[in-house]
């Protein structure tokens, strides 16, 4: 017998209080949860009664997800607006929930944490060559999702010290 075979089927009721844990354990958005129900083998009618429930009971509030979301992303990767705003998207979060989720990040925070973040990396950096250093660094804030012109203002402000 393949390993196929093996796999455990679940009741709905089973699936749904397996659902409640893994909601209750962390904020979680739609994808994530019908990726979970896929992986449980669960049919459509079972996966959408599931899904209701949970958002009937709180345990799935997009809203809530993309605010956590951005919220954490921010503090503890330092992402910046343009990166939350891409993999909010990809999770397939509203333009609405989206918005929401960046007034979570305090404006001032957001500016200092740039800062902070740019004078570290740029102190890091041994690159000897201005123009390969100034492309290390944009290359660094760039994948973490900060804005193009705080980059090269930056950029300019460290270069010119």
């Amino acid at each position: 017998m393949n390993r196929a075979q093996h796999r455990k089927t679940y009741t709905v009721e089973e699936a749904q209080a397996r659902m409640e844990r893994y909601c209750a354990y962390q904020d979680r958005c739609h994808k994530e949860v019908e990726k979970k129900l896929a992986e449980m083998r669960m049919i459509p009618a079972a996966k959408e009664q599931i899904i209701l429930h949970l958002m009937q009971h709180d345990y799935l509030n997009e809203s809530r997800f993309a605010q956590s979301f951005a919220r954490g992303k921010f503090r503890n990767k330092k992402w910046g607006k343009q990166r939350i705003v891409r993999e909010l998207k990809a999770r397939g979060i509203s333009a609405y929930n989206v918005k929401l989720a960046l007034k979570e990040i305090p404006e001032a925070d957001y500016y200092s944490t740039f800062h902070s973040l740019a004078e570290k990396r740029f102190a890091s950096l041994t690159e000897t060559n201005p123009q390969k250093k100034k492309k290390k660094l944009a290359d660094y804030l760039l994948y973490r999702g900060w804005e193009t012109h705080l980059i090269y203002e930056k950029i300019n402000e460290l270069m010119n010290l």
